[in-house]
This record gives C-alpha cells, structure tokens and sequence, in this order.
C-alpha cells in the first residue's frame, strides 16, 4: 500500500485532483482550512459559471459530493499544514490540530483571494453602500432574490460595472491581468438584465478580454441579445448626489469627461494571490513568483511541478485561472503525484 497523496485546497483544482488519484485507486488526504469543501464557487456563493451556465451550487457541488462518497478519500476540514518534511515518496505532514501522517507527494489546490475593494476608495465601495462587489451580486442572484440595492431593497434600473478592479493597476501595485474578469462581467450584466428587464447595464472597460470562444458567447451576446453598453474609458471617481451614484472620468474613445448616475456600481474585482501564500512557501519549502502566486517549474517539462519535488500545484494558486482549467490541471498535477508515488513504490520493492 502507497503512502497517500497530499492534497491542500478543496476547491476546483483540489477537488479535481482528489478524484482522479481516488479512481486510479490511489488514497488522498484532502486537507480544507474551511468547514466547507467547493472553494469559492461555493464558499463565495457563485451564480451561474462561465461557459457552461450551470449553477456553482449544482456543478461544483456535484464535485464536492462526488470526492464526499469516495471511501479513498480522506477529508480533514478546519485545518491547516504547520509542517512539511522529508522526500519525494516519504514525506511527514503535520496539521495544525496535531495530527502526523505520511505523504508519498502533495498538491498545492490553494487557490486566490478576491481583491478587496475597499483598497480603491475613490471608486466608493465602503463609502457607499449601493457600490457592490461582482461577488455580492452573484450571490443576489444565486439566492434567488433578484438583484437589488442594498440601501432600500429597490430594482436598480441603471447598472453600472466597471472593469479591472484590482487588476492591471500599477497603482496599488496589481499588474496582472485577472483573465476571467471581463467574461464574468459580461455573463453577470446578462444575468441582470434577465432578472431586472428594465434595468440598463453599462460596462466600463480599459480593454475587453473576453478571450477566445468567450468572445462570441458573452461579448457579442451580451450587447446584441441584452442590449448591454459598452463604453470605453478611463474612471476617475465614485460619489453621489444623495439619491444616485455619479460615475466620473473621460469617455477615452471621443476624449470627453462624463459624469453619469446610476443606482448601482459593480466593482469587477480581480484575482489577488492567496493570502497564505508566504506561509505555503515556508511550510512547503516552495518558490514564489514576484507577485505572490506559486511559481511553476518549466512548463514545457512537468506543468504541474513546484521548485520543490515531490510537491505539485494546480489551479488559481499559480495565477488567475478560469474553473475549466483548474480542473483540468487538478487532474494533470494528479497524474503526475500518483507517477511519482507509484514509482517510489516500485523503487523500494526492488
């Protein structure tokens, strides 16, 4: 019998790996730092998930279950790794409730953390409350209440979302691009526009990213299905007039200022790395890239491996990743551990 396999982060990506290793008759410890498995589709309460338009609750809580029933999979929830030793094939975990258990590898599933908006103050989130997160309005809308303004529970009838949140921001020090931002953006201004047929929805935007396929299905469609608008330009500041909120900034493409009310803001927020990632490195004795994210070993070699051996990483802990593809590197980094496990157990029966 192999030692099991470590896996860190039961969202996605863990989820994913979890499975796969489990149906190649592998065993896995599922270590989850939350009462709940599902990562932030389920813990942030995601509305309908791009491309497939299944609900999070129903796509991701069908992994959840799935991994749930698996007898080969051990799951250990409210808890963290405090220590990590050893070698490739025989590594010592310790949790933080003082549990020591050995590992034959272990993946990284740890995901991101959402921006938090209140660090881009001019753009009023945290000054007024009619300024949301695209977070918050995906769980109006998954919990089945409609969309409405949080200060008097009124259907806004003029939307406005506005792009880049966090992302692509030298400023407050964000210069990546978060990559699902502007397709999420799209996918929720349609979900409002179906829930609120009234309401107009504006996009502001620096570019638009909806890459590849997503370009037809969300950007296309949202403006000639929905009757969204796009408008490109560059915000300056969030205030209000005491009844609505005023956007202010340069409409870029005709070089002019606009200053236009609206009874809702959306703030776009992007992908932050993990707010455990510098303690992830000391723990697992793992490399950073110089934003925050988990660095990869050559892509070209093993696309699932760290600067550690032994220790794999899949998902959003590298960087902002879509579902799909978190999912999918889940099972990549799971083939290459049970690899690795299953060699150093043929190496010590030799």
């Amino acid at each position: 019998m192999t030692c099991p396999v470590l896996i860190v982060g039961g969202g996605p990506s863990g989820l994913s790996a979890a499975h796969a290793l489990a149906a190649a008759g592998q065993r896995v410890v599922l270590v989850e730092k939350a009462e709940q498995l599902g990562g932030a589709p389920i813990q942030s309460g995601y509305a309908k998930l791009v491309p497939s338009g299944e609900w999070a609750k129903d796509a991701i809580g069908g992994m959840v279950r799935r991994v749930e029933t698996d007898s080969r999979i051990e799951i250990r929830r409210r808890v963290t790794v405090k220590g990590f030793s050893g070698s490739p094939g025989d590594f010592r975990v310790t949790l933080s409730d003082g549990t020591v258990l050995e590992a034959g590898a272990a993946i990284l599933c740890t995901g991101f953390t959402h921006f938090d908006s209140v660090n881009k103050p001019e753009w009023g989130f945290g000054t007024y409350p009619d300024v949301v997160t695209t977070t918050q309005v995906e769980q109006m809308l998954s919990s089945g209440r409609g969309v409405r303004r949080p200060s008097d529970g009124r259907e806004p009838e003029r939307v406005a979302i506005l792009l880049c949140v966090g992302s692509r921001d030298r400023q407050i020090g964000r210069e990546w691009c978060s990559k699902i931002c502007c397709t999420v953006s799209a996918n929720i201004a349609m979900e409002i526009r179906e829930a609120v047929p009234r309401c107009n929805v504006y996009i502001y935007y620096m570019d638009i990213r909806t890459f590849g396929l997503y370009e037809d299905l969300y950007y296309w469609e949202s403006q000639e299905k929905h009757r969204v608008k796009y408008i490109k330009a560059r915000i300056a500041e969030v205030t209000s007039d005491g009844r609505r909120l005023i956007v202010k900034g340069e409409d870029t493409l005709v070089k002019r200022p606009i200053s236009i009310p609206f009874d809702m803001v959306v703030h776009a927020i992007g992908m932050d790395p993990n707010v455990d990632n510098m303690t992830l490195s000391a723990v697992f004795d793992v490399k950073l890239q110089k934003h925050g994210h988990i660095q990869k070993a050559s892509v070209y070699s093993n696309t699932s491996a760290t600067s550690r051996p032994g220790v794999f990483v899949a998902g959003a802990a590298t960087g902002p990743e879509t579902i799909d593809d978190s999912i999918a590197q889940g099972q990549s980094a799971a083939m290459a551990a049970l690899t690795l496990v299953r060699g150093a157990m043929m190496e010590a029966a030799e």
